[in-house]
């Protein structure tokens, strides 16, 4: 069994008695019925309502881990509720079963393309009724699971698209796209590994990375690429953001404040002195799955991320470099004082110069 589905079906079961049920059914009877079921399998959190016009509230409110719905009932009917979920951002998320005396397999598609998980016909079997709430939480367990595995990997925002399946970046062709990418990398790491342990470098990169990443989901940035002690960031890819520049400036700000006391702890530690340097550009770069049928990397190329990359690479301790494209985009940004002017510079292996802009958060 996969790993990630065994430790799903695993939470989900062992969470049995916290997990919270809650129904949607106009009649008091069958929801009188159907909690005494599930409290005999061991459930011991239940919500209900017999007016569906207050189902959504009180869904929002109690947030359940599952919902029982039926689907004939006065004034608001499943299928009515069931739309709702789906096009609520926190509600789609929750399974829901259809309880049902219906037959028609038009109604089950129906219920089905709306987003219902399951169905259950009435009058319910308790032992039925109880495997397929256990079956749904355990499924949504190894969602869970799976978008937590992901996470560690790709931006939040990436993983939940990736987990909905529905206009996932992967699955898109390569295509030519507007770009701000940063990179930033630490200063003296070389001499860093050669002074210190390597379980203790380890543990540092962790420690810089995690700020670095921390910065980066904080303005939805997307992590193309972590090697050695370098990361590439790109934003505005796979998605679009209208303030896109606006984002990596003010990432940069926020991994060079909050690195600066990680740093001076390093200082106390290990005697050592080092800081991050940023590189920013903006312009075309193209965006698809690059590598062979053995190994596939989402990932950004383009002059646009080699530009980045130089700037980095001439950035000093504590310093973002950055085009000039993307300083005339930020300008009103940044305060005059902070900033110097490089000129038209040589980047290394390209034939044009690049205006360069210095700026000390």
């Amino acid at each position: 069994m996969d790993p990630a589905r065994r430790d799903g079906q695993r939470i989900a079961l062992g969470a049995l008695g916290n997990a919270l049920v809650m129904m949607v059914d106009d009649d008091p009877m069958v929801v009188e019925l159907t909690q005494a079921f599930l409290e005999k399998a061991g459930y011991r959190r239940f919500v209900s309502t017999s007016d569906a016009s207050a189902a959504i509230a009180l869904l929002l409110r109690e947030l359940p881990d599952v919902v029982l719905l039926d689907l004939n009932m006065p004034e608001v009917s499943g299928f009515e509720l069931l739309a709702k979920m789906r096009d609520d951002p926190v509600l789609k998320h929750i399974p829901a079963i259809v309880l049902t005396s219906e037959e028609d397999a038009r109604m089950r598609l129906k219920a089905l393309d709306l987003g219902a998980s399951d169905f259950l016909r009435k009058p319910v079997d308790p032992s039925e009724l109880a495997l397929r709430v256990r079956n749904t939480l355990a499924a949504r367990a190894h969602r869970e699971a799976v978008r937590k595995a992901f996470v560690r990997y790709v931006s939040p925002r990436l993983a939940e698209s990736i987990m909905s399946e529905a206009d996932a970046p992967f699955a898109s062709p390569p295509q030519r796209a507007e770009m701000v990418a940063l990179f930033a990398d630490l200063r003296g790491f070389t001499r860093l590994t050669e002074a210190i342990a390597v379980e203790q470098v380890v543990g540092m990169l962790n420690e810089y990375f995690t700020v670095l990443t921390e910065a980066t989901y904080r303005h939805e940035g997307t992590i193309f690429n972590m090697a050695g002690d370098s990361l590439l960031v790109g934003f505005n890819v796979p998605f679009l953001q209208a303030d896109a520049a606006e984002r990596a400036w003010r990432t940069a700000e926020d991994m060079l404040s909050n690195f600066g006391k990680v740093a001076a702890d390093w200082r106390v530690r290990h005697g050592i002195s080092t800081g991050v340097g940023i590189g920013i550009c903006q312009g075309q770069v193209i965006i698809g799955n690059v590598g062979s049928p053995h190994y596939m990397s989402y990932t950004v190329i383009g002059n646009t991320v080699n530009t980045a990359a130089r700037l980095k690479e001439m950035a000093l301790m504590g310093e973002v470099l950055v085009s000039g494209t993307l300083y005339d985009t930020i300008r009103r940004l940044v305060p005059p004082e902070r900033v110097e002017s490089r000129g038209a510079v040589a980047l290394r292996g390209k034939s044009e110069t690049v205006r360069v802009y210095a700026i000390r958060p």
